[in-house]
C-alpha cells in the first residue's frame, strides 16, 4: 500500500470519530487509542533535519490551504490532517498534531466521546464553551479563557455551545505528551491577569510553577494583542524546538514572510526569530519540541 493509500485509510478509520459527535456506547477493548492512531501517521514531514544541519528552516500554510468541513452545526478549517480531510504533507508539526479552527452552532457541540495520551488545548475565540468530564469537572470556557487536558491514561468528556442564539468559535489543538498514561487532569485559566498590551504573554508552558496552564510536554504557548506595529524578538526556550505561529486576526510579518489572517507558518532550526505584528493584529506562537519521543 503506497503512503498516501496508506494515510488516508488510516484517518478515516481512525480520527474521523473525532470529529463527530459520538455515542456513549463504551469502545471495544480491541480499538485502538487516541495516541496510537494518531502517531501511526507522522513522520511524514517537518521533522528536524541531520544533525550538524543549522539552517533556518520553515513551512507556510496559507489559510486556504486548510481542510475544511461543513457539517451544518460545525464548520472546522484543519491546519493538519484530521477526519476526512488527508494531507500526506500537512500531517504534524513536531508534537503539534492538530489545530483545528472550529465555529459550532447555538447550543450543539461534541457528545460525550473518549481520549487518551493526548494534550488538548482549547481556546475560544468568541462566545462560549460547556465542558463536562467523567473526573467530576463541569465548567464553562469562554473567549478570554485557556483550557487544558491531559488525556493520560484516559477520559471522557462533552463540549457544547454554552449560548442559544449565538456562535461560538475556538481553536483546538493537540499535541504528543513527553509521558504516556499520566493521571488524567483538567485546568483553565483567564487570561485577563496577565494578558499584557502589545506584548506577547506567556499562557502555556511545561511548569505548574510558571505562567499560565501547563501540560506534560516541553512546549510553551504566548499570545499577543496588538494596536500598534510592534516587533518582537522571540527567544526559543528550548534547543530544538520550533515555532508554529497561527495569526488569528490581523497581518504579521515573521523574518520577512508577510502572514495575513488564519495564516500558518511554522519556523525551527533557529535560536530566535523576529516577529513584527501590525495594528490589529492577535497571534499565537506555539513552541513545541521538533522531536516526537
Amino acid at each position: 500500500m503506497d503512503r498516501k493509500n496508506f494515510i488516508k485509510k488510516s484517518l478515516l478509520a481512525g480520527i474521523a470519530g473525532a470529529l463527530l459527535p459520538h455515542s456513549s456506547k463504551a469502545k471495544s477493548n480491541k480499538e485502538k487509542s487516541t495516541y496510537d492512531k494518531l502517531m501511526k501517521q507522522v513522520g511524514f514531514n517537518h521533522l528536524p533535519n541531520e544533525k550538524g544541519v543549522t539552517t533556518m528552516n520553515t513551512v507556510l500554510h496559507k489559510a486556504n490551504t486548510r481542510g475544511q468541513a461543513n457539517h451544518g452545526w460545525l464548520e472546522a478549517r484543519h491546519s493538519f490532517s484530521f477526519a476526512s480531510y488527508q494531507n500526506p504533507d500537512r500531517m504534524h508539526f513536531g508534537v503539534l498534531r492538530v489545530l483545528n479552527d472550529d465555529r459550532i452552532a447555538p447550543s450543539r457541540g461534541f457528545s460525550t466521546h473518549p481520549h487518551d495520551n493526548m494534550e488538548i488545548i482549547s481556546i475560544p475565540l468568541e462566545g462560549a464553551l460547556e465542558h463536562k468530564d467523567n473526573m467530576g469537572n463541569g465548567a464553562i470556557v469562554k473567549d478570554g479563557d485557556v483550557q487544558v487536558m491531559s488525556a493520560g491514561t484516559g477520559i471522557t468528556h462533552s463540549e457544547f455551545n454554552a449560548n442559544k442564539d449565538q456562535d461560538m468559535k475556538l481553536l483546538q489543538i493537540w499535541l504528543f505528551p513527553n509521558k504516556r498514561n499520566v493521571v488524567p487532569r483538567y485546568d483553565q485559566i483567564s487570561i485577563k491577569d496577565i494578558e499584557k498590551k502589545n506584548a506577547f504573554y506567556q499562557v502555556l508552558s511545561p511548569s505548574s510553577k510558571d505562567q499560565g496552564v501547563w501540560i506534560h510536554q516541553d512546549a510553551w504557548f504566548h499570545l499577543g494583542r496588538f494596536d500598534r506595529e510592534t516587533t518582537t524578538n522571540y527567544k526559543i526556550n528550548k534547543p530544538g524546538n520550533g515555532v508554529y505561529a497561527f495569526i488569528i486576526e490581523g497581518t504579521a510579518e515573521i523574518e520577512g514572510q508577510h502572514l495575513e489572517r488564519r495564516d500558518g507558518f511554522g519556523i525551527w532550526n533557529t535560536h530566535e526569530f523576529k516577529v513584527k505584528a501590525c495594528s490589529g493584529s492577535r497571534i499565537l506562537l506555539m513552541e513545541v519540541p521538533m522531536e516526537i519521543s
